[in-house]
């Protein structure tokens, strides 16, 4: 079955190549299928994907105007193959790590009824592009943080909890991962790294208040939907953002 990766992309030339070369080297560990949903980048960035296009078979790029990630991780969502049988997330200023989608996909063979493995995530301030690692100098932490790249779902899952929520125009992914843990899979927490997050001047998460408002928002979405249906399950013990509070970029 193939594994579907979900990448939106807006504005990112200079670092949407090096994300693409961090799942190709993963070819001989997963069936890939790539799905970069341009979203009226202005930049360079549908080149390099077009680029790297005429060696990997396994990109496919779709273009859109300028609608947002929400819309945009929605539209990937809806170019699923129907041999899809898993879903991941990544960023196009992230990097999977090597070997990430092989050690998660064991756990499914292991495990057929498995519905989500969700992965450690590091975040590091300087990751090497040409080694696609954070680099000797990078300040790092490692935490089960919140994030869509941390995860493998099933299709199955992935058809369950349906699209991302349009309401949100960030913390879309929150909403989502809340309502995927809200829904009682089962699942599994891998001590493997899923994700190097790279954090950079342009991360919309590091704007003002924005974030933090549509955060809470989402917490108080999963609240109220407990609230009103008792046979949702709690969110306790999963995410750890405790261990980010003092981290020198927050």
């Amino acid at each position: 079955m193939k594994l579907s990766v979900n990448m939106p992309v807006h504005n990112r030339e200079k670092y949407v190549g090096a994300a693409l070369r961090s799942l190709l080297r993963q070819r001989d560990g997963a069936d890939l299928d790539i799905i970069v949903i341009d979203d009226g980048s202005i930049d360079g960035s549908v080149e390099v994907v077009r680029s790297m296009m005429s060696e990997a078979s396994c990109i496919r790029l779709f273009q859109q105007p300028n609608m947002g990630v929400t819309k945009a991780r929605n539209a990937g969502l809806r170019q699923l193959l129907p041999q899809t049988g898993f879903v991941s997330f990544l960023d196009s200023d992230d990097i999977s790590p090597a070997g990430r989608f092989k050690d998660d996909l064991a756990l499914f063979e292991t495990d057929p009824g498995l519905d989500l493995t969700y992965s450690l995530m590091t975040l590091a301030d300087n990751l090497d592009d040409e080694t696609l690692e954070p680099a000797a100098d990078s300040h790092c932490v490692t935490v089960r943080g919140i994030h869509l790249s941390a995860g493998i779902f099933t299709r199955r899952l992935v058809d369950r909890i349906g699209d991302f929520d349009t309401d949100f125009s960030q913390a879309e992914d929150t909403d989502y991962l809340l309502r995927t843990f809200e829904s009682g899979p089962n699942y599994v927490m891998p001590d493997t790294v899923g994700l190097y997050y790279r954090r950079h001047p342009g991360n919309m998460t590091r704007e003002p208040d924005i974030p933090r408002r549509e955060f809470m928002r989402a917490l108080h979405k999963s609240m109220k939907r407990r609230r009103a249906d008792p046979s949702l399950c709690a969110i306790d013990k999963i995410f750890e953002v405790k261990d980010l509070a003092d981290w020198r970029f927050m």
